[in-house]
């Protein structure tokens, strides 16, 4: 045990996989533990480096195994998967973990703080809240129909259905059904007050930090995308650039060169799915502002040669390099000045 320098951790639910190595490279340990057995073996271990793919419980393994004096490393699954040899399991995962957390180049990920991923908790709930409602919404309209009773799209159209169900006097829908509609109507409502109570949560924690209040100065970026970036850049060092963090998130031009020659292609959508849906439609609604009039000068004449909705992830790309320059130098947004000509 005293010859092992690193450990390749392949977690689960039940059971977990362990690699190790020596300072050479050579294997020393194969050993699998099930869940109420590693933090024990963990405690008899003399300090080391231990590598985690950053997945479902990979934080919390990391926090655990940190307070044990072991230097935990996580990271991006696809990193990994490059270093598998052959076929799939969790021994060869392991062994897998443990190459690629030795590597100079490789990219890893910081451990969230509980108090972190409960941020990022509200956001989680939320999206599923907003699916939820929208498959509500959509199997409400269906059953209607069945009676031949449409409204036109948006909020006011569903209003207009749930108040057709609520009047017990109107015929057009049978007295069977409306038992059956009333109890989506229960959800519907009761889903819509839930995520109110939580844009009311993700509002007060944004405006709680200093770093949320900052963020919330740079025009397309609100309350929810303030708490989103907090929470998922706990360390925005780990970023090198503005650029770095913005291909994170997905909103950088997809390249496919050689030979020289630059070709740039649609956005990449790697990394950070939500967080890239926030940050253009933050940006869709400076956009449609710039349509109506607006001193943004940058912004009116890329709207002259693009698509509104490329201007948008244009944008989205730009505020994503904002953001990452106020949480690095602790600034506040400055509006950018025209030069007189």
């Amino acid at each position: 045990m005293e010859d092992v320098a690193v450990i390749g951790l392949d977690i689960a639910k039940s059971v977990f996989q362990l690699h190790g190595v020596d300072a050479a490279g050579a294997t020393v340990m194969q050993k699998r533990l099930t869940r109420s057995r590693l933090l024990p073996f963990f405690e008899k271990l003399p300090p080391c480096i231990v590598g985690i793919e950053a997945c479902s419980t990979s934080h919390f393994w990391a926090r655990e195994l940190s307070e044990l004096g072991h230097e935990v490393k996580l990271m991006p699954a696809q990193y990994v998967k490059p270093y598998v040899k052959r076929q799939k399991n969790d021994a060869a995962d392991a062994e897998a973990i443990a190459e690629a957390v030795t590597r100079p180049s490789m990219r890893f990920v910081t451990a969230k703080t509980p108090v972190q991923q409960s941020a990022m908790m509200l956001h989680k709930v939320r999206f599923m809240l907003n699916r939820q409602l929208t498959m509500i919404t959509n199997a409400f309209r269906a059953h209607m129909a069945e009676f031949g009773l449409i409204a036109p799209v948006g909020r006011k159209g569903v209003d207009r259905l749930l108040a057709i169900v609520d009047d017990k006097t109107d015929e057009r829908v049978p007295a069977e059904a409306r038992q059956c509609l009333q109890m989506l109507v229960a959800q519907l409502r009761l889903i819509k007050s839930q995520i109110l109570e939580n844009d009311r949560q993700v509002l007060a924690q944004a405006r709680s930090t200093e770093m949320g209040k900052r963020l919330m100065e740079i025009p397309g970026i609100g309350p929810l995308v303030a708490s989103a970036l907090v929470a998922c850049v706990p360390d925005p060092s780990v970023f090198r650039c503005g650029r770095n963090m913005a291909a994170w998130i997905g909103l950088v031009p997809r390249q496919n060169s050689s030979g020289g020659k630059a070709r740039l292609g649609s956005i990449t959508k790697a990394g950070n799915r939500y967080l890239r849906q926030m940050l253009f439609s933050g940006a869709m609604a400076v956009v449609r502002r710039a349509m109506q009039g607006t001193q943004r000068a940058w912004l009116v004449r890329l709207l002259e040669r693009r698509k509104p909705k490329v201007a948008a992830m244009a944008l989205a790309n730009k505020n994503a390099r904002v953001a990452w320059a106020i949480m690095m130098s602790g600034e506040r947004y400055r509006e950018p000045q025209a030069i007189a000509a």
